[in-house]
């Protein structure tokens, strides 16, 4: 290893804090950067430096490619950790660290270039011999080209910005009339988002989980799998509630699914932790490859707690050039896990509730864990991810999990805001979640 001695964290919220842990039991020096709105905020005052970067708009702070490398060079950081969101896939700024001598804490630039468009992506999937959805490119095609394969396909369908992320640029069609619409205005979405509105459209699965495969490979070839986390829990295409295991998958389904993600991983070369993320039919038996997230996610807690392995410190390793300390035998499995994202939102409309926190009381208790970045007398801002705590609850049966997780929960208390507290008991609280029946549609059906 080359040693990284200062890192710098282009983030904020609670993946800043988590990643000042993880540097700090690592004996490596944090800085913390900020917007204005942030001056206040946990991760300023946990970093060994900090440093503001510019106003609370995200274009002109934590997506602020030269103020963030300015910060790094007057602080002497030596690498940059981009979390997730913002520049955290932006080949771009990884390249530009590079550039200015910084060890861009993720994949390398070709990596994440090449599994960050969602046709491109799907095309290498195809090439390692990983199931995928055939899907109908709309560039360059005319309204008839469009509905001849569309009819051939047969509705429901899905369209998807190949740039996308996090629902946005994505839609479920049921008929010809909002297709075209829809074709419009997603791109235009698309665009504004993500600086391109390249449109895919694809089959809709019917009865479909939502399952994604942790990995973590470093740059000497070696790559192993953490095993599943069962994300089907989510509104308008956006995760609330992760769990592992999931309770769909047969040992055998498991392996196969498992298996394809490290070929893929493999098959690019894939040198830093990541995420393959998968449908998988319920009624078929069989999963498709949906999009590999080249950067930790959200949800990777739920792994860590599973298997006892720091990703964020095997993630900076390998970024400094280490050999994954970890064979795939190493790896066990235990407990089940389940991750509560708490959002500040009205939870009858979804909309962000930020504001003054008047009090706030974390869980405790046997198998509970929390990350957050709020404190009583925290003002949320109103400029960003409205997500403001994960709790982690952990036991050695899904039953035990779930009814560990309704004590944690009524034990938690955010004054002052409104959370989507109550819609994680409701869903604790629903059959079909507690015995493990249910998709994607979960949330539309049952609770919204």
């Amino acid at each position: 290893m080359k040693k990284i001695k200062k890192v710098l964290i282009a983030n904020r919220g609670e993946i800043a804090i988590r990643v000042i842990r993880s540097c700090r039991e690592l004996g490596i020096e944090t800085v913390a950067v900020h917007s204005t709105a942030d001056e206040d905020s946990l991760h300023v005052k946990m970093a060994d430096e900090s440093v503001c970067i510019g106003p609370a708009k995200s274009t002109l702070s934590y997506l602020n490619i030269p103020q963030i490398l300015s910060a790094a060079d007057i602080t002497g950081a030596d690498a940059i950790h981009p979390g997730y969101g913002f520049l955290s896939e932006n080949d771009e700024f990884a390249e530009m660290c590079g550039k200015w001598g910084i060890t861009f804490i993720g994949p390398s630039v070709r990596c994440i270039q090449a599994m960050g468009d969602k046709i491109e992506s799907k095309l290498i999937a195809k090439k390692a011999n990983v199931p995928t959805l055939e899907p109908i490119y709309t560039t360059d095609k005319s309204h008839d080209d469009i509905r001849v394969e569309v009819e051939k396909m047969g509705f429901p369908v899905l369209i998807k910005a190949s740039a996308g992320g996090g629902g946005r640029g994505m839609k479920k069609i049921e008929n010809f009339d909002d297709l075209y619409i829809s074709l419009t205005r997603l791109a235009e979405e698309a665009k504004a988002a993500f600086g391109d509105g390249t449109l895919f459209i694809e089959k809709y699965i019917e009865n479909p989980r939502h399952i994604e495969i942790q990995i973590l490979a470093d740059q000497h070839g070696n790559v192993i799998h953490l095993g599943e986390r069962d994300c089907t829990i989510q509104r308008r295409f956006q995760k609330i509630l992760e769990e592992a295991p999931s309770p769909v998958l047969t040992p055998a389904k498991r392996q196969e699914i498992c298996d394809s993600a490290v070929r893929l991983a493999k098959h690019v070369n894939y040198d830093s932790v990541g995420t393959v993320e998968f449908l998988f039919d319920q009624d078929t038996q069989q999963f498709y490859f949906m999009e590999m997230n080249t950067r930790i996610q959200v949800e990777h807690p739920v792994t860590e707690m599973r298997t006892g392995v720091d990703l964020i410190s095997e993630q900076i390793r390998h970024a400094d050039g280490g050999v994954c300390r970890l064979k795939q035998s190493d790896i066990l499995f235990r407990n089940h896990v389940m991750e509560f994202r708490i959002n500040a939102e009205d939870p009858k409309t979804g909309m962000p509730s930020p504001g003054f926190i008047t009090h706030y009381h974390r869980p405790g208790g046997l198998g509970v864990r929390t990350d957050d970045y709020i404190y009583t007398g925290y003002t949320v801002p109103p400029y960003y991810d409205s997500m403001v705590s994960k709790i982690i609850v952990f036991a050695d049966s899904r039953e035990t999990c779930i009814t560990r997780s309704k004590r944690v929960l009524s034990e938690t208390v955010v004054g002052g805001i409104q959370t989507n507290i109550e819609l994680h008991k409701r869903i604790l609280n629903n059959a079909e979640f507690v015995e493990g029946h249910f998709s994607t549609n979960f949330l539309s059906k049952n609770l919204v």
